[in-house]
């Protein structure tokens, strides 16, 4: 009999670690993909870090294939991209979007900051202009982008 109750409790640890994890704002597990080269990418990871999110950072020489498997278009890019919550997030997000858009748990697939505006978290010096995030939801092959925060 003692042999079962330690199965019984693997088994139901690896349940419960395939259960979804939801996330508050400023609170839970975030992967961020990055070229291992890249610096501003490590320094969003570390503004995702300062307001409690607990980060894994993935270098990898594989980025396209990456943004691919997550619907990230050219258009859409920005240097990496961060999976949150079963969301994802792409390019220099400020952390107040990405808390407000967790926290409302839309039906969609992620939100994106296209490119690597100046001023954006990670990116440094000023801000240059309002950023325009977008929220993208890919249904059956189709993909929807709406203008989801100016900033």
């Amino acid at each position: 009999m003692r042999s079962f109750i330690p199965a019984v409790t693997i088994a139901a640890t690896m349940f419960i670690n395939l259960l979804p994890v939801h996330a508050h704002a400023g609170e839970g597990e975030a992967t961020l993909f990055k070229n291992p080269q890249c610096g501003c990418c490590s320094a969003y990871a570390e503004h995702l870090r300062q307001s409690g999110y607990k980060v894994k950072e993935v270098p990898t020489e594989k980025m396209s294939l990456i943004k691919k498997s997550y619907g990230i278009t050219d258009e859409m890019s920005s240097c990496h991209t961060t999976l949150i919550d079963g969301y994802v997030i792409e390019g220099h997000v400020p952390i107040n979007v990405v808390d407000k858009f967790l926290s409302e748990k839309p039906d969609v697939t992620g939100i994106f900051l296209p490119g690597m505006p100046m001023g954006s978290p990670g990116m440094g010096i000023e801000k240059e202009e309002p950023f325009r995030i977008y929220s993208y939801e890919i249904k059956e092959n189709d993909q929807s982008i709406t203008l989801y925060a100016i900033e």
